[in-house]
C-alpha cells in the first residue's frame, strides 16, 4: 500500500478514510476524496479474476470485469475472453487459451512419420487438409523425393485442400451469421457444407479427419465416377453460396454490425504476425500460393482476392470471393484429372509408399484384394516387407524443414525435426489461428460488447489449432 508520493503507509496510523464513524467512509480502504493530497491508492497487479474484480471494487469505478468462455458459443469452442467494462465499452481484453490441451504435437513424437498424419489432422479439424499437406510436404523434403511426387498425386491434394478451404469459409460465415443472431445465415452454410463432405467421405471414407494424405501421396485414388459428382457438387456449390452472399452482403442489419467492426491495418498486421484473410481485407495480396507455390499452384488460375478497409465486414466479403476463386481451381483439377486418369498416386519407392495399393473395397476401404493374394499367397518377401513397413514404418535422414501451405485461416506451417529414427524427433506447427488470436486486443479494446463477439468471429479461430 503507497501514497501518491510512493511513501511508505503505516497501517496502525489513524486514518480518515478507515475509520468508519466518519460519514462517507471507505470499508475498503480507499480515500473519500482521490483528489485530496495524501490520499492512499491501492495498486492490484497481476493475479486473475478475483484479484481484478477486487481491485475494481476498491476503486469504486463503474468497471465489471466479465468472463466470455471459455464454454460460449460465440468463442468457437474453449476459448476464454477477459473482458474488462466501463459500461458497455471494453477497455480491456484477454485471450486465455489451454482449455483444449489435445498434445498432439508431443504425441506425435511416439508414432511413426505415417502415423503422424491421423493426429495433425485432428488439430485444426474443420481444415484437416492443409495440415496433412503441410506436415507431409514437410516429411517429403526431409526424405528428399519432393520432385518424384506423381502429378496426379499433387492435383488430387490441391482439389482436396480447396475443397476444404470452402469447407471451412462456409463454417467461418455461418457460425459467424448465427452469433449475430442470423441462424438462416448457419443453416445455409451447414447445409453447403454437407455436399462438400459427402465429397471427402467418398473419396477418403471419412468425413473429417481423414488421414488421406501421406508422405509420398495420397492414400488411394479417387473412386471410378468422383469426377463427375465433384463437378455437380461444384455446381451446388456456387448456387449455395450465390445465396449466402444475397443474405449477407447488403444486409442493413449486417452491415451496421460488420463495417468498422474488429479494425486492425496492416501495421497491426504484420506487428502482430496475422495472415489470411484478415491479412488481405488491409489490401496486401499476400498469399503463399502465389508467393512460395507448392504442389503445382503456379500453374493454376486463380486470383488472389483484397480489399482495404481492414474490418470484420471486409473479411466477410473476402471470404465469400475465396470461395467462388477455390471452385475455379477444384474446376481445373478435375480436367487435370481427367487427363491422368490411370497414372500412380503414391511415390515408387516402395520403402516410403505405405500402405501399399489401398483402395476401397466393397467394405468402403481396405487393401486390394490382388495385394492381399500377393503378400499372402505368393511372396514371403513381400509379407516381410509390408509388416515391418507397416509395425514400424520409414526412416527420415536426420535434418529439419520448414514448409509452409496457405490455410483458410492464414499461414499453415510444419517444422519437422528427425534424427534419423522412423519416428518425428519433433513436429510443431505454426498454426495462424494461435497467430491471428493475438489481435483480439488490438480489435476489441476501444469497442462494444457486442462488437467483441464479430470481432472474434471475423478471426475465425479454431481452437484444436490453437491449443496443440
Amino acid at each position: 500500500m503507497t501514497t501518491q508520493d510512493e511513501t511508505t503507509y503505516d497501517d496502525s496510523a489513524p486514518s480518515p478514510g478507515l475509520d468508519p464513524s466518519l460519514p462517507g467512509a471507505d470499508p475498503y480502504g480507499a480515500s473519500v476524496d482521490d483528489d485530496t493530497e495524501g490520499a492512499r491508492v491501492f495498486t492490484a497487479s497481476g493475479g486473475d479474476w478475483n484479484d481484478l474484480v477486487d481491485e475494481a471494487t476498491a476503486l469504486h469505478e463503474e468497471r465489471i470485469v466479465v468472463n466470455m468462455g471459455p464454454q460460449h458459443p460465440s468463442t468457437h469452442g474453449v476459448l476464454r475472453l477477459i473482458l474488462e467494462l466501463d459500461g458497455e465499452t471494453v477497455t480491456e481484453a484477454r485471450a486465455g487459451v489451454g482449455y483444449l490441451h489435445t498434445g498432439i504435437e508431443k504425441t506425435m513424437e511416439f508414432r511413426t512419420w505415417t502415423q503422424g498424419v491421423t493426429f495433425c489432422t485432428r488439430m485444426d479439424y474443420l481444415t484437416p487438409m492443409f495440415q496433412e499437406a503441410a506436415y507431409c510436404l514437410a516429411v517429403e523434403r526431409l526424405l528428399g523425393v519432393t520432385d518424384r511426387i506423381p502429378e496426379r498425386a499433387s492435383i488430387i491434394r490441391v482439389m482436396m485442400m480447396e475443397l476444404t478451404r470452402v469447407s471451412s469459409h462456409l463454417i467461418a460465415l455461418g457460425t459467424g451469421g448465427m452469433e449475430m443472431g442470423a441462424t438462416t445465415v448457419m443453416t445455409v452454410g451447414f447445409r453447403e457444407r454437407e455436399r462438400i463432405l459427402r465429397v471427402f467421405e467418398a473419396i477418403t471414407g471419412l468425413r473429417m479427419n481423414n488421414a488421406y494424405i501421406r508422405p509420398g501421396g495420397v492414400a488411394q485414388d479417387v473412386p471410378h465416377g468422383a469426377v463427375d459428382m465433384i463437378r455437380g457438387v461444384v455446381g451446388e456449390l456456387r448456387t449455395g453460396i450465390g445465396e449466402l452472399e444475397k443474405l449477407l452482403v447488403e444486409n442493413p442489419l449486417l452491415k451496421g454490425r460488420t463495417v468498422g467492426v474488429g479494425y486492425l491495418d496492416l501495421t497491426g498486421c504484420v506487428a502482430l504476425g496475422v495472415t489470411g484473410p484478415i491479412l488481405r481485407s488491409t489490401g496486401l495480396p499476400h498469399d503463399l500460393r502465389k508467393s512460395a507455390p507448392y504442389c503445382g499452384y503456379e500453374t493454376y488460375d486463380f486470383e488472389v482476392v483484397t480489399r482495404t478497409s481492414c474490418d470484420a465486414y471486409d473479411r466477410l466479403r473476402i471470404r465469400i470471393d475465396e470461395m467462388y476463386e477455390s471452385l475455379k481451381i477444384v474446376e481445373q483439377c478435375l480436367d487435370r484429372l481427367q487427363r491422368t486418369e490411370g497414372q500412380p498416386v503414391m511415390v515408387e519407392d516402395k520403402k516410403i509408399a505405405w500402405p501399399a495399393q489401398l483402395a476401397i473395397g466393397g467394405d468402403g476401404q481396405g487393401n486390394s484384394l490382388d495385394h492381399i493374394r500377393e503378400i499372402m499367397g505368393t511372396s514371403m518377401e513381400a509379407l516381410i516387407h509390408h509388416f515391418k513397413l507397416v509395425t514400424e514404418g520409414f526412416r527420415v535422414p536426420p535434418g529439419q524443414a520448414y514448409v509452409a501451405v496457405e490455410s483458410a485461416k492464414g499461414e499453415l506451417g510444419c517444422h519437422a525435426v528427425s534424427d534419423g529414427g522412423t519416428r518425428p524427433y519433433r513436429a510443431h506447427f505454426r498454426d495462424p489461428s494461435f497467430n491471428n488470436l493475438q489481435a483480439v486486443a488490438a480489435m476489441c479494446e476501444g469497442g462494444q460488447v457486442a462488437d467483441v463477439i464479430v470481432a472474434v468471429a471475423s478471426i475465425d479461430p479454431v481452437m484444436g489449432g490453437v491449443d496443440r
